[in-house]
């Protein structure tokens, strides 16, 4: 699995996240998946439930249209990871290109899990 990203675009109007990967893959992402995903320590339980790949709950939490669920800003972080600003304020979660494509919630990788 290839995990550098060709192309990554957030669609405010969708709530949706895009990344194109660099062996051809794109990756869709809900706003509310990445959120209820954050890596965070915070967000997570703390420092000993930080781990490489998200946690398998995430991908059954609803997460409602929210100040919490949506995109303010991305900024990246070195060449490995983007940092999502969300409205309410949070900013805590380093999301890696590892991290982001396993976290990919297609049918394709979902069935690899």
């Amino acid at each position: 699995m290839n995990e550098k990203p060709t192309g990554v675009t957030a669609n405010k109007s969708n709530r949706e996240f895009t990344i194109s990967w660099e062996d051809g893959h794109v990756s869709v992402y809900p706003f509310g998946l990445l959120r209820a995903a954050c890596p965070c320590a915070s967000c997570r339980g703390g420092h000993e439930n930080m781990r490489s790949e998200p946690d398998a709950d995430v991908f059954s939490k609803q997460m409602e249209d929210s100040p919490s669920t949506r995109i303010n800003n991305v900024v990246a972080v070195g060449s490995y990871a983007l940092s999502i600003v969300w409205e309410d304020g949070h900013d805590y979660g380093i999301y890696n290109w590892h991290y982001l494509r396993a976290l990919c919630p297609c049918p394709e990788c979902r069935a690899g899990k």
